[in-house]
This record gives structure tokens, C-alpha cells and sequence, in this order.
């Protein structure tokens, strides 16, 4: 299946995420908890997806999907946001993201969003 990099700072929704996507076969491959971190583990890794959390400190997600963006064009990203964050949500699909997810995370959500990516 497909390799995943988690880019999330909270360390719940990072095991949440893990436990969904490697129940449903896919290797998550790396961990990150703000976006730098992120957009350095996916220049390393070069992930088949990336989960990335929009609030983070340090980088935040929109700052990091444009990293990423700039690091591959084609990269496959699923946002990942809190209820009521739609405006950093069509900022994000504006900037190339894949998809979207809210929290708190659904399992059938998530792998449906990954199936479709890939």
C-alpha cells in the first residue's frame, strides 16, 4: 500500500492516524510534529501521502503544504483540521492540497480520503 508521513504536533491524533492507516495496510513511514520538521522528513523520505495538521507551532500547516509544494509539485496532501477552520481549508486547496479531514478523525473518513489520493 501506500507510504504515509504524519506531519501533526499533537501526539494523540499522530497514534489515532498510525493505528487507522497501518489497520488498513499502509507503512507510515516517518513522524513529524510541525510543519519544518515535516517538510524536511518529506524532502528525506519522499512519502507516497502526507496527513498534515493546518495549527501547529513552530511552521504551521498551510506554511508547510507550501514547503512541500516547492519540494515536489505533485505531492498528494490531506489537510487535517479542527471544525471550523474552512477558510485555512480553501487557502489549502488553493495551494495544491489533496484533500481534507476533520477532527475528531473517523476511520472510514480517513481511508476513504487516502484510497481516492493514491
Amino acid at each position: 500500500m501506500s507510504k504515509i508521513l504524519i506531519i501533526d504536533d499533537s501526539r494523540t491524533s499522530r497514534r489515532i492516524l498510525r493505528n487507522i492507516l497501518e489497520e488498513a495496510g499502509h507503512e507510515v513511514i516517518a513522524e513529524a510534529t510541525d510543519g519544518q520538521d515535516g517538510i524536511n522528513k518529506y524532502r528525506e523520505l519522499r512519502p507516497d501521502i502526507v496527513t498534515l495538521d493546518i495549527t501547529m507551532p513552530v511552521m504551521d500547516g498551510l506554511t508547510a503544504l507550501k514547503g512541500i509544494r516547492e519540494v515536489d509539485e505533485k505531492a498528494r496532501v490531506i489537510m487535517v483540521t479542527a471544525a471550523g477552520q474552512q477558510n485555512k481549508m480553501i487557502e489549502a486547496i488553493k495551494q495544491g492540497a489533496s484533500e481534507f479531514v476533520t477532527k475528531p478523525f473517523e476511520k472510514e473518513e480517513i481511508i476513504k480520503m487516502v484510497n481516492k489520493v493514491v
